[in-house]
């Protein structure tokens, strides 16, 4: 099964990046992480239908992962928000 591999590694990726655009915001980091948010919840839907995992399971771990990611976005949504709005005010 090559899809799992590619699934953690879709995942681990989106947290890396969705960190990395917290500490740097901008908008193609903040659009980056909701493609690889997508792209993660789309390969583990396949790996549920195809490898017939326990749906429960896999859902769990999926709404911890979409709760961390949320969390993530939202406050670099605000950072990114803070930062314009600062930038107006300089100006």
């Amino acid at each position: 099964m090559i899809i799992l591999p590619i699934h953690v590694f879709i995942a681990l990726t989106s947290v890396a990046v969705s960190t990395f655009a917290y500490f740097s915001p901008t908008k193609a980091k903040l659009y980056t992480t909701y493609g690889l948010v997508g792209l993660t919840l789309l390969s583990g839907t396949d790996l549920v239908i195809v490898s017939h995992s326990r749906i429960l399971s896999a859902c769990t771990s999926g709404l911890v992962y979409i709760g961390i990611m949320s969390v993530g976005i939202f406050a670099t949504q605000r950072k990114l928000a803070t930062q314009k709005s600062r930038q107006v005010i300089d100006e």
